[in-house]
């Protein structure tokens, strides 16, 4: 087996669009970065695999990282989206109320929106519900105006296009086996098409994704205490054969660790809606049509046309969480040096929704701050 070595400012791990958009931002400061991805393409896990939603961060707590993210990444990404021409629709989100029981808990969220400060969402009358989807079945809903969707695969290639203007390397079936650590740098070894590849950098950023953990128990030195335990949910989409009747993203009642089977539509128009919420013990994407009734029970609470032999699985994908069924949900870590004890080495964990909101937010604020890595 033949073994190469390589020398770098920045190795980052993982090429989903965390790790690209971390990229972007600490190549744009003149820094040699590397990406080094386990997959054959970009963005193929949890960045790909999801609802495509631009949030609006009203499910978070105040003081997390997932408001603070998902607040600063709307704008973000509708800002690139405009200027990259990537294809967006910024249609909107009802959060609805499907009984009068939920009416209480769609007033828990509009006072959770009131402290994080979000003067955009408004509670609807009846009336402005049905002027604005006239085939929603709700008793009460919150109306987002700045929830949209884009087109994530196009979004991850302009990263990738950019990231090539900026000279950056990223090396596609590379998986981590080793790092090792010493005073002024970290050692990488990866494994890449049967060649054995160190790669030696000044700074490591692990964000991983669903191999967050794995590749951090792979770093030599680091604490197993600072390794959140890791759980895969799956979520399951499907698609109607039938149109939907609605141009906005419709949202039920959040329920623990999930946001609810919803309503969403791609670009095209397509309606689709997912995910449920499914603990798994390892990477799963097959889909069940046997999941069919609970997705139609579930639809028909807002949509009463809806027809359940016109329901088909679509695909499915898994969120990297770090908080079990049974416990609160989780923040998103973001472990610098000062945390770790290791010079240069930053660990991301538990980056499920609103990630793909977040993506271009924590690039900046990881790049703002590589200086005080390096």
């Amino acid at each position: 087996m033949n073994k190469s070595s390589f020398d770098t400012d920045v190795l980052i791990i993982g090429a989903g669009v965390i790790g690209l958009s971390i990229a972007r931002e600490i190549a744009k400061k003149g820094l040699d970065v590397i990406i080094a991805e386990k997959n054959r393409f970009a963005g193929t896990e949890t960045s790909s695999r999801n609802s495509e939603v631009i949030h609006a961060g009203i499910y978070y707590p105040k003081d997390s990282l997932k408001t603070k993210f998902c607040i600063e990444g709307n704008k973000k990404l509708y800002d690139y989206c405009e200027k990259y021409k990537i294809p967006f629709n910024r249609c909107g989100k009802l959060i609805v109320a499907t009984s009068d029981e939920e009416i209480n808990k769609l007033f828990k969220i509009k006072k959770n929106i009131d402290e994080i400060g979000l003067v955009d969402i408004s509670l609807l009358s009846k009336k402005e519900i049905h002027n604005l989807e006239p085939e929603l079945r709700c008793s009460g809903a919150l109306f987002s105006p700045s929830s949209g969707i884009l087109d994530s695969h196009s979004f991850i290639q302009s990263l990738l296009t950019e990231l090539q203007d900026l000279n950056c390397t990223v090396a596609f079936n590379s998986k981590v086996e080793k790092v090792i650590h010493s005073n002024d740098s970290l050692i990488t070894e990866v494994n890449g098409n049967n060649e054995k590849i160190n790669i030696r950098s000044k700074c490591l950023i692990n964000c991983a994704g669903l191999s967050s953990q794995s590749v951090a128990k792979k770093i030599i030195g680091l604490s197993s205490d600072l390794i959140p335990k890791q759980y895969f949910a799956k979520g399951t989409y499907f698609t109607s054969s039938k149109k939907a009747p609605f141009t906005h993203l419709i949202y039920p009642i959040p329920e623990n660790h999930g946001l609810g089977i919803h309503f969403t539509l791609d670009l095209s128009g397509r309606s689709k809606f997912g995910p449920d919420l499914e603990w798994i013990d390892k990477e799963d994407y097959s889909t069940d049509l046997k999941k069919r009734k609970i997705f139609y029970d579930q639809i028909k609470k807002f949509w009463v046309n809806i027809e359940e032999n016109k329901l088909v699985p679509d695909y499915a994908g898994i969120r990297p969480k770090i908080s079990g069924p049974n416990d609160q949900s989780a923040d998103f870590i973001i472990q610098f040096p000062e945390k770790n004890n290791i010079r240069g080495l930053v660990n991301l964990f538990g980056i499920e929704s609103p990630g793909l909101t977040a993506s271009l937010a924590i690039g900046y604020e990881i790049g703002s701050r590589i200086d005080e890595v390096l």
